[in-house]
C-alpha cells in the first residue's frame, strides 16, 4: 500500500507540472496579456506604452522562463526606474527590489493585479470561505442521500422504492442555477425571508441565510439525489446476495442484517461517489458563489478570470488540480480497506 502511494504522489506531482504548464500557457496568451496591460495602465494606453509595460514587467521575456519563475525554480528580476535604479515590479505585494527566488515551491503564489494584495492573501480566505460552504454541503447532503438510497434498496419495487427514485433523478436532472432561482423565488417572493434579494449579501463576512443556506441547499440538492441513486443500485445488489439469505434463514432480525451485514458492502460504490463530489463541489460553487454573492473560491475565480488576473488565475488552478487528485487517491486507498477482496500490489 505504501508504495502505491507513493507511486501515486509522484503521478500527481507530474500530472500537476503538466497541467499547470498549459493552464500558463492559455493565460499568458496575447490578448490576456494586452487586457492585463492596459488594466493597469489605461484604457487609452498607445501600443509603444502597452509594450513597454509588458516588457518591463518581464512578460515577454522566454515563456518557460515565465513559467520557471513561477514555479520558483529561476530568479525573478525587479524592474528598473528611470533613474536606472531597480525596483519591486509590484509595490503591494512588497516583493524586493533585487533578485531572488520566489514561486511556488518557495509558497509565493504571486501578486493579483486585481485585488492589489498577494494571492495567498487573496486565495487562502475565499478558500476557507469555501472550505465551510462544502463542509455544510457534505453534512447535509451525504446523511440524506445514504438514508433515501438505503430506504429505496430495502423496499425494492414498492411504492416507497418508486417515490424516492423519481425524488432522485428530478433533483439530480436539475442543475445548479436553476434549483437556485427556484429556492430564491420560494424564500423572497413567497415567504419573504430574503428582505430583497441575495444580490445583497455581503460573503462569508456576513454569513446570512440569503447567501450561505441558500447556497448549501442548491449544492447539496443535486448531489442527494445522484448519491441516493448509486447506493439504493448498491443495497439492491447486496440485499440478493447469497450471504444475506443465509443471515435471515439463521433467524435474524431485519434491521440487524442489513446493519451488520449488507450496509458494509452497500456503501463501496457510494464511497467512490461522495468522494468524488468535491471535485464536482469546486466546480459547482463558481456558479452558486457567483448567483448568491459568497466570496469563496469560486467567486473569487470569476474575478481573476474577468480581470486578466493571471497570478491568482493560477493559483485557483492548482488549488482545482490538486483537490481533485487528492480525492481520486483517498477515493482509491478508501476502496481497498473497505473492500476486503481488493489489495493493491
Amino acid at each position: 500500500m505504501l508504495a502505491f502511494v507513493v507511486r501515486r504522489l509522484g503521478t500527481m506531482a507530474l500530472t500537476m507540472l503538466c497541467l499547470t504548464l498549459v493552464v500558463f500557457f492559455m493565460v499568458n496568451l496575447e490578448p490576456n496579456l494586452r487586457k492585463l496591460s492596459i488594466s493597469q495602465l489605461d484604457m487609452r494606453s498607445s501600443d509603444e506604452h502597452i509594450e513597454s509595460w509588458l516588457q518591463r514587467n518581464g512578460y515577454r521575456d522566454n515563456f518557460f522562463i515565465r513559467y520557471g519563475r513561477w514555479l520558483g525554480v529561476v530568479q525573478k528580476q525587479p524592474n528598473v526606474n528611470a533613474e536606472g535604479q531597480p525596483v519591486p515590479r509590484f509595490s503591494y505585494c512588497n516583493e524586493p527590489a533585487e533578485p531572488y527566488y520566489g514561486g511556488i515551491l518557495q509558497g509565493d503564489f504571486g501578486c493579483s493585479t486585481k485585488f492589489k494584495t498577494t494571492v495567498a492573501a487573496k486565495l487562502f480566505p475565499a478558500l476557507g470561505a469555501t472550505g465551510i460552504l462544502m463542509f455544510w454541503v457534505m453534512a447535509t447532503m451525504v446523511p440524506i442521500a445514504l438514508l433515501i438510497g438505503i430506504l429505496a434498496g430495502m423496499r425494492e419495487g414498492t411504492r416507497t422504492d418508486r417515490s424516492l427514485s423519481v425524488a432522485s433523478i428530478t433533483t439530480t436532472a436539475t442543475p445548479e442555477y436553476v434549483s437556485g432561482v427556484i429556492f430564491t423565488v420560494i424564500f423572497a417572493s413567497w415567504l419573504g425571508w430574503l428582505n430583497g434579494s441575495a444580490a445583497s449579501a455581503t460573503g462569508p463576512g456576513g454569513i446570512t441565510f440569503s447567501n450561505f443556506t441558500l447556497p448549501v441547499m442548491t449544492m447539496a440538492i443535486y448531489g442527494i439525489g445522484y448519491i441516493a441513486r448509486m447506493t439504493r443500485a448498491s443495497m439492491v445488489e447486496v440485499m440478493t446476495q447469497q450471504y444475506i439469505r443465509t443471515a435471515r434463514l439463521k433467524g435474524l432480525s431485519f434491521s440487524s442484517v442489513v446493519v451488520k451485514h449488507a450496509l458494509r458492502n452497500a456503501l463501496i460504490a457510494p464511497f467512490t461517489v461522495i468522494m468524488l463530489q468535491f471535485p464536482w463541489l469546486l466546480t459547482g460553487v463558481v456558479i452558486v458563489e457567483v448567483m448568491f454573492r459568497y466570496q469563496g473560491f469560486g467567486y473569487t475565480l470569476v474575478e481573476a478570470a474577468g480581470n486578466n488576473d493571471i497570478d491568482l488565475l493560477l493559483g485557483c488552478s492548482l488549488v482545482s488540480v490538486f483537490v481533485v487528485l487528492s480525492t481520486q487517491l483517498i477515493s482509491d486507498v478508501g476502496y481497498a480497506y473497505l473492500n476486503p477482496r481488493i489489495r493493491v500490489q
